[in-house]
């Protein structure tokens, strides 16, 4: 009966470890990538996969993720859905599993392309050995048959006749036309051969080196080294133990480089309106070489910098020192090689560990409370994202799903479409072009923050140029160049450089000059136009400038604005007027100065 019993415990111990060994075995699940979260120097990837589990402790395997997937940036979370499994997760790891390397299947693709356009070429040039062989064999026997005979020795039935010779050269011609005919067609062929050969080969180095720097001299082929051509690819087993049984929802979150976006903008002016307005459009642009393809994921673009660390690094002291003599040096060494161990080397620098970036990182991803939105004169010409405005950075949700594939092609997804209240002017350099370019001042109303990047202009939908954005925060200003307009004219003219001498004796010079500037509105309603002069300045106390028209008083300063004509720092005369349409109407400005110095005193600068 003890025997009996013993031999029961026995078997339910066994049972149990075995029903463990069951349950904890690895199993692995179809995971989907759901959400992206790109920064300017990676991303943030959610997978989301489901499984039927049973109670006890399970190990759930994501398979196939990239090999660049960073270790310490991986986050699990349960989805929260009705009559799933009661489960905690007991620990996350990854790591590097190697499988046989296969192509992808466009480079396969490719490679056989190439191989059957090698396989062409090689007939090509065989076709092309034929021709000249051909070629080679008529010129032989127009030499053989077109040797003088020995006369003496020619019996009269074998003399060639007139006739003969005509049929010779009429054979001879008519293979060499066709033999050239040929070569010409084989010579285009061969052409259009290398070309197909070329195209697929840059085709080919941009898939294999994620874009590539374009194509290659000779038509070569560079391959990524043996090492990045193996198939090694992340493995991350995650270990659940499920108290009630049912299906569980998990949400798989890890940090991969390669990936990055960049902000361009479009921005057209519409000046015929009683406001003029600007309407501008903010992108970003998305590109990727992670490995894996991001198929209709929920977007999300992020302003942190995450590579940065979490915090201010710390100074280091700066030490002066006796500069160590050679003895010094080796009597030194062995204490050296003592301490080496010791931390305060290069790694001591301050910063937040790889550990807290990741979390920084993925505790953005989450920030979809907020919903932000446009301002009140924005237009929706484009599906926008809300924006999420955190402490130090700004998160842009994009509201379609988008597709980026990993071949570093760019995908420009629409972030804000907004019109914002523009005030016009003109200005001028006419010392350097006697041409006036449009300018707008911009004020950004909306909520999204605008990251520094290109920016093409648009004036009534014609293109002006390409000029690049800085970075500008809600409300502040930003201005925008719009090209020359010929609607409004400016001319300078020399009139006048008089040369004199000063002084009882003669000793000193003075040299004056009289400009004359004249602007001209040819446009149906006044306008503002700013232009600027230059007064120069003295870096020496022998050489004295004196402004004489504008007078002094009626110069303004930046201290002092609100004068027509303000003088600013480096001796620039600015001119702020209004000029009313009409060539009748056009405004003349007079800039007169004089310049002294001593006679004996050589004097740079002057034109």
């Amino acid at each position: 009966m003890h025997l009996l019993r013993l031999l029961r415990h026995v078997f339910a111990a066994l049972t149990l470890i075995l029903a463990t060994a069951l349950s904890a075995a690895p199993e692995p699940v179809n995971s989907v990538i759901t959400a992206v979260a790109v920064y300017a120097d990676r991303a943030i990837v959610t997978r989301t996969a489901a499984a039927e589990l049973t109670k006890g402790e399970h190990e759930l395997v994501f398979e196939n993720l990239p090999a660049a997937l960073m270790d310490e940036s991986l986050q699990v979370r349960t989805e929260e859905t009705k009559g799933v499994a009661r489960a905690t997760i007991l620990d996350v790891n990854a790591r590097t599993t190697f499988v046989p390397a296969t192509p992808a299947a466009g480079v396969k693709t490719l490679e056989d392309r190439l191989k059957e356009l090698s396989q062409v070429r090689r007939k090509l040039d065989d076709r092309a050995g034929v021709l000249a062989q051909k070629r080679e064999y008529l010129l032989k026997i127009q030499t053989a048959t077109t040797t003088v005979p020995n006369v003496e020795k020619e019996t009269s039935s074998a003399r060639t006749t007139v006739e003969d010779w005509l049929k010779l050269l009429k054979f001879s011609e008519d293979n060499l036309t066709a033999l050239s005919t040929e070569q010409q067609q084989l010579d285009l062929d061969r052409l259009k051969n290398d070309e197909e050969q070329q195209a697929a080969r840059n085709q080919l180095n941009q898939l294999l080196n994620g874009g590539g720097p374009g194509p290659l001299p000779g038509g070569a082929i560079t391959r990524p080294s043996p090492q990045n051509r193996d198939r090694n690819v992340k493995t991350v087993t995650v270990r659940v133990s499920v108290s009630t049984p049912g299906a569980l929802s998990l949400a798989l979150a890890y940090g991969v480089r390669g990936a990055s976006w960049s902000p361009a903008y479009d921005a057209k002016l519409r000046g015929d309106a009683a406001q003029p307005t600007v309407s501008l459009t903010y992108f970003g642009t998305v590109r990727q070489t992670t490995g894996e393809d991001w198929k209709n994921v929920q977007l999300t673009l992020s302003t942190a910098r995450p590579s940065l660390g979490g915090g201010a690094p710390e100074l280091r002291a700066w030490v002066l020192d006796e500069r160590p003599t050679p003895m010094m040096v080796a009597a030194a060494a062995p204490a050296r090689r003592g301490g080496a161990g010791a931390g305060g080397g290069r790694g001591g620098r301050g910063g937040a560990a790889p550990g807290g970036a990741a979390v920084q990182s993925f505790a953005l991803l989450g920030n979809e409370g907020a919903d932000g939105t446009l301002a009140k004169d924005a237009v929706a010409d484009f599906a926008t994202a809300s924006v999420d405005t955190g402490a130090t950075s700004a998160s842009f949700k994009i509201p379609d799903a988008a597709t980026v594939l990993s071949d570093n092609s760019p995908q420009k997804v629409a972030i804000a479409v907004a019109d914002l209240p523009a005030k016009l002017q003109y200005q001028s350099t006419p010392r350097l072009l006697e041409a006036v370019f449009l300018g707008a001042a911009v004020v950004n109303h909306s909520d999204y923050p605008l990251l520094a990047g290109p920016m093409n202009t648009f004036l009534d939908d014609n293109f002006i140029a390409t000029s690049s954005l800085k970075t500008t925060m809600p409300e502040e200003k930003f201005d925008l160049s719009l090209g020359a307009d010929e609607g409004i004219s400016i001319k300078r003219r020399l009139v006048n450089r008089f040369t004199e001498k000063t002084g009882l004796s003669g000793s000193g010079n003075r040299v004056t000059y009289t400009i004359e500037l004249t602007v001209a509105n040819l446009k149906k309603a006044r306008q503002h136009v700013v232009f600027k002069e230059l007064l120069p300045v003295s870096r020496n106390e022998k050489i004295e400038v004196k402004l004489i028209e504008p007078a002094e008083r009626e110069v303004g300063t930046l201290a002092k604005p609100g004068k027509e004509v303000t003088r600013e720092e480096d001796g620039k005369l600015v001119w702020r007027v209004d000029v009313e349409p009409g060539k009748d109407k056009a405004r003349k400005f007079t800039l007169k100065f004089s310049v002294d110095y001593p006679a004996d005193f050589q004097i740079t600068g002057l034109e």
